[in-house]
């Protein structure tokens, strides 16, 4: 779905934080799409007596980016305002001044579950209201993947097909289920609806089966919100927290997932963690290579860390400098090759490397995630090349092919 620039925009917002015992980094890139329709949210310490804890998520828009603004701005106040996620007992309200309201009792896990799930449906149902007020034609969705951090739990949240992954004592201990209309339960549901699944699409055309948003997907008479062909339930799952386990969570729209699995996405965080702190770099990092991995949607990726998360490796920093220097002296021995009457295009000279076996290349993100390095060195080299993303787009998919 939609349309495509002639080259990507690779401008990216960036944005970090900590408290709480997390630290955050953001990345968000428009990349070939007409339009940036992701949005975010990352907001440590939480309103209405949860300081101790904090929420970030990850909005993928289609057909507009009107709903992901909203949700991005408006989901935490409907989750943890509604009287579910207070269990509807005792710190449940307290507008009138209360002692529950100076002081909530923490909620139950299920509490949390349940108040997530109300928030997600009641903000749907207030965004179709203001819709219908409006009498605007606005047919854009979004899906939403999220996590919620208490201190003692983590709170995964999805719908939709965007995706969020802890790693623990190295490895991927947990990811989100994407929500595909291929899915049996999902199919059962959209059938159930009158719909039908084609081209992995419902009726043929949304490839998500869960969205916030889609109104014209959410019509059908004598069915409950959670019954329509798409679904603004959220399926949440809790997880106690492993202090000295739990290294990272990394949460992600589609656009990273379409080209990165997840042990390799995992495997990449975690060599990247090895040679530098500064986790903005780390997302810009993550969504450059997805880029040159071939990715045409939109991204947007939120790394939140803690207190296990890998660690500076002096080792990794070196062996890192050593590939850096490797790489530039294969790009200055290609062109000094060709000689100056014939200087190979970037393309060519990515496809080469793709050939060689180049070691000590980062896990998960391999050539494409040195491409920056490769082409400041050609550029270097040959100062008169014309701008040259467009043209080594198909290298960098065939080196990400090689890669796999």
């Amino acid at each position: 779905m939609g349309a495509f620039l002639d080259k990507p925009k690779m401008e990216k917002y960036n944005a970090h934080g900590e408290g709480n015992g997390v630290c955050y980094g953001l990345s968000s890139m428009q990349g070939w799409r007409v339009e940036m329709e992701d949005a975010h949210t990352a907001v440590v310490g939480l309103p209405h007596g949860l300081g101790s804890w904090s929420f970030f998520a990850v909005y993928d828009g289609h057909a507009g980016s009107q709903v992901a603004r909203y949700c991005c701005e408006h989901l935490l106040e409907h989750i943890t305002s509604n009287p579910d996620f207070r269990g509807g007992g005792p710190g449940g309200g307290g507008e009138d001044g209360s002692e529950a309201a100076v002081s909530p009792p923490e909620p139950s896990v299920e509490s949390v579950k349940n108040g997530i799930r109300t928030g997600f449906l009641q903000i749907d149902e207030h965004m179709r209201a203001i819709s219908e007020r409006k009498h605007s034609s606005d047919r854009s969705g979004s899906t939403a993947v999220g996590i919620m951090v208490s201190p003692s739990h983590f709170y995964f949240i999805n719908c939709g097909d965007s995706r969020a992954l802890l790693s623990r004592g190295g490895r991927v201990h947990f990811f989100t289920q994407d929500h595909k209309p291929s899915n049996p339960l999902e199919k059962e549901r959209i059938q159930n609806a009158g719909g039908a699944v084609m081209i992995q699409r419902v009726n043929g055309s949304l490839a998500v089966s869960r969205a916030l948003g889609d109104f014209d997907y959410k019509c059908v008479h004598g069915k409950g919100p959670t019954e329509q062909l798409v679904s603004p339930e959220p399926e949440v799952y809790e997880i106690e927290r492993v202090d000295a386990e739990d290294e990272f969570v990394v949460l992600a729209c589609d656009g990273i997932w379409d080209v990165m699995t997840n042990e390799e996405l995992c495997d990449f965080v975690r060599s990247r963690l090895e040679v530098t702190e500064d986790l903005e770099r780390v997302c810009n990092d993550i969504v450059d290579t997805c880029l040159y991995k071939g990715s045409r949607d939109n991204m947007s990726v939120i790394l939140v860390c803690f207190p296990g998360a890998p660690k500076i490796n002096p080792e990794a920093v070196k062996r890192e400098a050593e590939l850096d220097k490797y790489l530039q002296n294969r790009v200055e021995e290609l062109i000094q090759k060709q000689g100056v009457e014939s200087i190979p295009d970037l393309a060519h000279v990515m496809c080469v490397l793709a050939t060689e076996s180049i070691p000590n290349l980062p896990p998960g993100g391999e050539l494409a995630s040195k491409r920056n390095v490769v082409e400041e060195m050609y550029n270097k080299l040959n100062p008169y090349q014309s701008d040259s993303t467009v043209s080594t787009s198909k290298a960098s998919s065939s080196a990400s092919a090689q890669d796999k």
